[in-house]
């Protein structure tokens, strides 16, 4: 037994990542956007779904941009992507690892006046100039130069010329919701703020923007969300490929007479003779204790209502709909797949996808599908 066999084994819940449908997904971007070029997105571990294997499936699907939060992620990202790879950190620098972002390098994106002022001196002290993004505040009002900023750096043109600037970037604050004035008034401040500096390639959109705006698509989009395979804003996501499936294994069925209380608080109780499993996945494995008494898991098609608080490591199932002998201890229900997408969970707990995805727990054993970089990489 190999060693993803044995996590499969013993873990109580697997998650299987499609890095096949994650390059798909970029294709369908790319396409929807052209000629712009298309950035992966890849902060939070690629949205808690393994930054390694899923940006090295980009990386040989051909594309050389990487946007991450931090130095950090950049750092651990550089040798899945390659040297000749562009890895962007959307938070800048902090004070101080502006010469080991050099050295890996990797290319700042500038958000204030302080972090332009220190990687312009290190490219002065360098002899050389130095890549860099300028994040432009259109009206988020969350990470970028302000109005007064960017003035400052118009009023001195010499302060950019040690810096080589391959983008001026902007991000919008309600681009899933395409029919907001909102949109249209952070374009035009971006476009403002863009014109008072030495003309430089642009990137406005993210993926909702990318796929719902072609006014914003730029020179580069950065998708995110659609290359894990979710509608980035209202409707299906038309065109985008599933990448997400888990299962969690059930550890016993118990069949429990009327008014039995279930779970902690006893918040649910049984309305008549009713098969109840524990299944292996609770909230310590990021999924959510809002859907306790509303969510459910499926099984051959059939759904499997939540009955009870979804506790820290576990949660009980109501599978009477079941056939007695249809699912016993260590066979699996689907709590993402054909039946339940990101979506539909998020929906249900009252949250975004994102958050479903960026919180699922370690605790899985994870499988990668799909790809030369699927090969060695379960865990």
């Amino acid at each position: 037994m190999d060693e993803g066999d044995r996590a499969a084994s013993l873990a109580g819940g697997r998650l299987t990542i499609d890095l096949d449908a994650v390059v798909a997904n970029l294709r369908h971007v790319e396409a929807a956007t052209a000629p712009a070029r298309v950035a992966a997105v890849v902060k939070a571990d690629a949205y808690g779904l393994g930054a390694g294997p899923v940006a090295a499936a980009l990386a040989g699907a051909g594309c050389r941009d990487f946007f991450v939060a931090d130095l950090a992620e950049a750092l651990d990202l550089r040798p899945h992507v390659g040297g000749q790879a562009s890895i962007h950190v959307l938070h800048g620098l902090w004070p101080g690892t502006e010469a080991l972002a050099l050295e890996a390098g990797v290319t700042p994106v500038l958000n204030s006046l302080a972090q332009v002022r220190a990687w312009a001196e290190l490219a002065r002290t360098e002899g050389r100039r130095l890549p860099a993004v300028l994040q432009l505040d259109s009206g988020m009002s969350r990470l970028g130069l302000s109005d007064d900023d960017v003035a400052a750096l118009a009023a001195e043109p010499q302060g950019l010329e040690a810096l080589d600037v391959n983008y001026v970037m902007s991000h919008l604050a309600s681009a899933d919701q395409p029919g907001e004035d909102v949109n249209a008034a952070q374009r035009a401040s971006f476009e403002r703020l863009a014109a008072l500096l030495p003309a430089r390639p642009r990137t406005l959109a993210n993926s909702a923007a990318a796929l719902g705006d072609p006014l914003t698509h730029g020179d580069l989009v950065r998708a995110g969300l659609a290359l894990y395979g979710v509608a980035p804003g209202p409707g299906p996501a038309a065109g985008l490929r599933p990448v997400v499936s888990l299962s969690a294994r059930v550890i016993q069925v118990r069949t429990l007479p009327a008014g039995t209380g279930v779970g902690y608080g006893l918040t649910y109780t049984t309305r008549g003779t009713e098969r109840i499993a524990t299944v292996g996945v609770g909230y310590a494995d990021g999924w959510p204790r809002a859907l306790s008494n509303r969510g459910a898991a499926w099984f051959g098609g059939v759904r499997l209502p939540i009955v009870g608080q979804v506790s820290m490591d576990s949660m009980m199932v109501d599978v009477s709909a079941l056939a007695p002998d249809a699912l016993g201890a260590g066979e699996a229900v689907e709590l993402i797949g054909p039946h339940q997408s990101v979506a539909d969970v998020a929906a249900l707990a009252g949250t975004i996808p994102y958050e479903i995805l960026t919180r699922l727990g370690r605790r899985y054993a994870r499988r990668y599908v799909g790809g030369a970089s699927a090969q060695g990489m379960r865990a």
